[in-house]
């Protein structure tokens, strides 16, 4: 590398500075998404590191990176996990060749510049990634699964943004009277320029109720881990809730950083696991509480519903008058011929926004590009 990460791009089919610098903060950002504190000063010093080693090498980069963007011992297995996902597979031992290209995978589920999820790796075949992104999480090996729950990690789950009652200071907007006067007093009460202001945004909360019955078994699982990186990724904006037969808040419990520590805290929380579904019953409660009120609320079931259909119908028409949205996450769409005819389908269909699929990994994708603010 030519004068560290600002230089020139290589000559010897090593990636360039600019290119460099990219793949290293999207690298970053997939660590804090998994729960490693890779913030902007640590990119940094990586970058730097980086100046001094070769870029190309595998093993290079993954112990420069072990060096600067963990902060303790227990980042390391997150660490390792993240670089295996993202550098496609790649292993940092001491046998590899030593030249050997960096492939950066493009971050799941879209970005701002409007990216559909879908893009090709910068080394050229596909990925076992890719293969695994129209697969059925139902009828893969443990290790197939445990590949989609590390791709997690990566996902970009953004949220929609909402105006807030707060404003911030603005170049245009409303006038900012009381800001405009105050300067004007302290000049002698000329009013020297006017000041303006506009509304503050923020995330627009998420609320997610996963089913946990028997019919829901093959997916549970992964849709709580998929649960886990939402509430990571925003925290404060999103609830988190098992629905069977009665309703379990999970919040607290999937905010731990280590996926697995979360799922184990999950697994001693819900005490309806593989039961029935009383969904009617649980949006009741839900609506009661007051959860969902300006909320996109996001219900994945397959609609098997054991109680009382029309009190179903009933509490999702409430849903729809007082939630944002409303997202219906249905695992057995992805069948080819998939009819929504079930009897707690058929009452929840007249109140749902989105209704999408839950069975693979593209298509946790696209539930991540709704909340983000897409329309399907």
């Amino acid at each position: 590398m030519d004068g560290g990460p600002g230089g020139a791009d290589r000559a010897d089919g090593g990636p360039g500075a600019a290119e460099l610098v990219e793949i290293m903060t999207g690298f970053a950002r997939a660590l804090r998404a998994a729960g490693v504190p890779a913030d902007h000063e640590r990119t940094r010093n990586l970058l730097r590191a980086l100046a001094h080693l070769d870029a190309a090498r595998p093993g290079d980069v993954y112990r420069a990176g072990r060096a600067t963007l963990c902060a303790s011992a227990e980042d390391l297995p997150r660490y390792d996990r993240v670089f295996r996902a993202y550098f496609g597979g790649l292993r940092a031992g001491p046998g590899r060749p030593a030249e050997v290209t960096v492939a950066r995978y493009a971050p799941l589920g879209g970005g701002p510049g409007g990216g559909t999820g879908e893009e090709s790796p910068t080394a050229a075949g596909a990925s076992p990634q890719e293969v695994l992104r129209t697969r059925d999480v139902a009828g893969m090996t443990a290790a197939e699964l445990a590949e989609v729950h590390r791709l997690f990690a990566l996902l970009r789950a953004g949220r929609e943004r909402r105006a807030s009652r707060r404003f911030r200071p603005a170049r245009r907007g409303r006038l900012d009277v009381r800001r405009t006067v105050r300067e004007a007093l302290r000049r002698g009460g000329e009013p020297v320029r006017l000041h303006r202001r506009a509304r503050r945004t923020r995330p627009r909360r998420v609320v997610l109720l996963v089913d946990v019955s028997g019919s829901m078994g093959p997916y549970a699982d992964t849709l709580l881990r998929l649960a886990h990186a939402l509430v990571r990724s925003e925290p404060r904006a999103t609830e988190v809730f098992s629905a069977g037969t009665r309703l379990t808040r999970l919040t607290a419990e999937l905010r731990r950083r280590d996926p697995e520590a979360a799922m184990a805290a999950v697994s001693r929380a819900v005490p309806d696991w593989r039961g029935g579904t009383r969904l009617g019953e649980e949006l009741r409660e839900l609506l009661r509480a007051g959860d969902a009120r300006g909320a996109t609320v996001v219900i994945a079931s397959d609609g098997w519903e054991r109680g009382d259909v029309s009190l179903l119908g009933a509490q999702m028409a409430r849903l729809s008058r007082t939630a944002h949205r409303v997202v219906w996450v249905n695992p057995h769409k992805g069948r080819a011929g998939y009819r929504p005819l079930t009897a707690g389908m058929r009452a929840a269909w007249p109140y749902i926004d989105d209704f999408v699929a839950g069975h693979s990994l593209a298509a946790y994708e696209e539930l991540a590009r709704l909340l983000g603010g897409a329309r399907a």
